[in-house]
């Protein structure tokens, strides 16, 4: 587990850093929602920025999600299996689709971004001509981070299978209908401390 949670880990980290691109997005649309609007005098780079940033947090997140295992599924039949019948067929899909998927989002990524830096490529959305092969190169390393968090899946299902139980995941932020529901489980145990 110790593999597993160093991946987690890293892809823990890279995804809080890039968390930091939700604000400076945020940031930026303000800015530009009110100087277009109050000042009607509207900048040339603030959309080209605003995709870059939430394509860089797109990109650098999947990773993220994959470790805390928030990636949206139709589990309706799934989650009624026994754990080592789930973690067989999550083993099964990930060589199936997620690593071959996967494996092009890096081969043509790597492709697509060194196209990018070898032309200088700039944004045609604006007359401000903002360099994009910086943002471009974050596809195959999202890609790459993938690849590693999904070695990391891969032995956790392994782990499954043996045991019948998944391993515990490095804990991070909770929702808030989690952490509302855990306040009030706790609340109803302070006031009848015998019920569940």
């Amino acid at each position: 587990m110790k593999f597993v949670h160093a991946i987690e880990g890293l892809s823990l980290w890279v995804g809080r850093a890039f968390g930091w691109c939700i604000l400076i997005l945020t940031l930026s649309v303000s800015y530009e929602v009110f100087v277009r609007y109050v000042l009607n005098a509207p900048t040339v780079w603030a959309f080209d920025m605003m995709i870059q940033m939430y394509g860089a947090l797109f990109l650098m997140c999947g990773a993220y999600a994959l470790a805390q295992d928030t990636h949206v599924r139709a589990d309706v039949i799934y989650r009624l299996f026994p754990v080592k019948v789930q973690a067989s067929l999550d083993f099964l899909l990930y060589f199936l689709f997620f690593f071959p998927g996967v494996t092009a989002l890096v081969w043509f990524g790597y492709e697509i971004a060194s196209d990018s830096w070898r032309y200088k490529e700039v944004s045609f959305n604006s007359p401000a001509s903002i360099q994009i092969y910086f943002f471009k190169s974050l596809i195959p390393v999202a890609g790459a981070l993938l690849m590693i968090q999904g070695v990391a899946e891969l032995v956790r299902c392994v782990i499954a299978i043996r045991s019948g139980e998944w391993p515990e995941r490095l804990a991070d932020v909770k929702e808030t209908e989690d952490l509302l529901s855990d306040a009030d489980i706790a609340e109803i145990q302070a006031i009848h401390p015998g019920k569940q």
